[in-house]
């Protein structure tokens, strides 16, 4: 019988380890996507070449909603959210911003049309330092903010609506409301980069603009429309049905005892012919007569 060397029983040993630990998830990745906003959002990844790909992420959240993906190791890429998105009759499948062009829910590899707000990722295979940022280089459709979830690190995003102070020469607009905001920035800074960045001073808003934040952390959060109001307690905050109406009802009620009160005094005092006219709620004092 071969005896089995004391290498050979640890290298053996330290595999076992390995394979227990690696499924417990101690070397996984992950982004929490959520959303804050107060209509559907639907994400799309889009990996950087030779980079493995993320599991598909052909999905809508809908208000209050979130998905936690699984990211590889030395995983790079972008995020970005798809908003005002529709079927037609045909089966096709778009979006008014941040659509790729497929007709389908999936991107399948294809870059987003801007104006889009864009979420940059780049995690290091050996778990040491991930870089992340915001980029507005080409444009924005919605406000979101990427959020470490371990570690002492640094947020960053674009939590401000800039649809709601845009140029009217740079508005994308759908049925009277603006929706997306473009830039006309590539590599170095215009106006509407100085927009942005006095808007979103930690976002990148051209090619080599500084704007890139680093974190050891293996788990981030990506929410769109964070400083929104959660839907769920706005929800629960709205007066239930017919309460408006009664309450609207009885201040009516209250004007209209009260001028039929001060018509009451009017009149009495003009059959009287006192014409010193008294509206207080209080005691009357009559200084004069006629």
């Amino acid at each position: 019988m071969k005896m089995v060397s004391s290498t050979e029983t640890f290298s053996i040993a330290l595999l076992s380890v390995f394979l227990f630990l690696f499924p417990s998830g101690l070397y996984a990745r992950t982004l929490t996507i959520t959303n804050r906003c107060t209509y559907t959002v639907w994400p799309a990844v889009l990996s950087a070449a030779g980079s493995s790909p993320l599991p598909p992420t052909g999905f809508a959240l809908l208000p209050g909603d979130s998905n936690t993906l699984s990211v590889p190791p030395a995983w790079s890429g972008r995020l970005w959210g798809r908003t005002l998105c529709s079927v037609d009759i045909t089966g096709k499948f778009s979006c008014v911003t941040g659509d790729c062009g497929t007709s389908t829910i999936e991107c399948a590899g294809a870059n987003p049309a801007p104006p889009v707000t864009l979420v940059e990722f780049d995690f290091n295979g050996t778990g040491l330092t991930n870089l992340y940022y915001i980029s507005l280089v080409e444009g924005f459709n919605l406000p979101v903010r990427v959020t470490p979830r371990d570690g002492n690190c640094s947020a960053t995003g674009c939590s401000v609506d800039l649809n709601a102070m845009c140029p009217m020469e740079l508005t994308v607009i759908r049925d009277g409301e603006a929706v997306a905001c473009k830039s006309t920035c590539q590599t170095e800074p215009c106006s509407s980069s100085l927009l942005f960045k006095t808007a979103c001073s930690g976002a990148r808003v051209y090619a080599h603009d500084h704007g890139f934040f680093s974190c050891s952390s293996p788990h981030y959060t990506l929410t769109f429309c964070p400083t929104s109001k959660s839907w769920r307690k706005a929800e629960n905050e709205k007066d239930p049905p017919g309460k408006n109406a009664v309450k609207y009802t009885g201040v009516l009620a209250v004007i209209s005892v009260i001028c039929g009160f001060i018509i009451f005094r009017i009149r009495l005092r003009l059959s009287n012919r006192d014409w010193e006219i008294s509206l207080s709620a209080g005691t009357t004092n009559d200084t004069g007569q006629c």
